[in-house]
């Protein structure tokens, strides 16, 4: 099947940065689109940044001018750069792509399995 890593999580203070990475491995045939997403405690998971295999991002409000996700489809990573954080931004971020996958030949979502991030006041 698929398996998508996090890592790149940790506490930072206000305004530092942070650079998260995923990467996706299995029975790929293709990777539509990407992003990330945060789960802050108590609250519902939110979009942040989302990729399509075409390159076309879309950001949540919150985080625009401050985030920058690519990706790099020889590696089948993505990549969420964070600066300026703020202590709203603490969550734990999840990865999700729709993978195609090699057989049966269908499109699926995965998540991984969060890395947490912290940011200090």
């Amino acid at each position: 099947q698929v398996q998508l890593v996090e890592s790149g999580g940790g506490l930072v203070q206000a305004g530092g940065s942070l650079r998260l990475s995923c990467a996706a491995s299995g029975s790929i045939r293709r990777i539509n689109t990407m992003g990330w997403y945060r789960q802050a405690p108590g609250k519902q998971r939110e979009m942040v940044a989302t990729v399509s295999s075409g390159g076309v991002t879309n950001y949540a409000d919150s985080v625009k001018g401050r985030f920058t996700i690519s990706r790099d489809d020889a590696k089948n990573m993505v990549y969420l750069q964070m600066n300026s954080l703020k202590p709203e931004d603490t969550a734990v971020y999840y990865c999700n792509a729709d993978i195609r996958l090699i057989f049966p030949p269908s499109d699926y979502s995965y998540w991984g399995q969060g890395t947490q991030v912290a940011v200090s006041s």
